[in-house]
């Protein structure tokens, strides 16, 4: 699915997964058809320069956002979900 086929809705959830600390690349793949290099031209897309600045440098080695890396206690099927303020444009 490329990203000019999302509806804002889904660009809202993709940016809003994406910020979660603890959701991976790999659920949004699944779930919208984008590969990490696309979640992130999303979000340089639809991000405010600064904040898209922030969430790549929180992003950068960070084994939460890469199911392959994660702890098994994290794998374990429930739903994490993190509520934060998206920054929009």
């Amino acid at each position: 699915m490329a990203t000019t086929n999302l509806s804002d809705g889904d660009i809202s959830r993709v940016v809003e997964m994406a910020w979660e600390d603890r959701t991976p690349f790999e659920a949004i793949h699944t779930q919208f058809g984008l590969n990490e290099s696309a979640v992130i031209e999303l979000m340089r897309a639809h991000m405010k320069a600064s904040s898209f600045k922030m969430w790549r440098e929180r992003m950068k080695g960070r084994v939460t956002k890469h199911a392959a890396l994660r702890s098994e206690d994290m794998n374990d099927g429930s739903r994490h979900v993190a509520r934060h303020r998206i920054p929009q444009r």
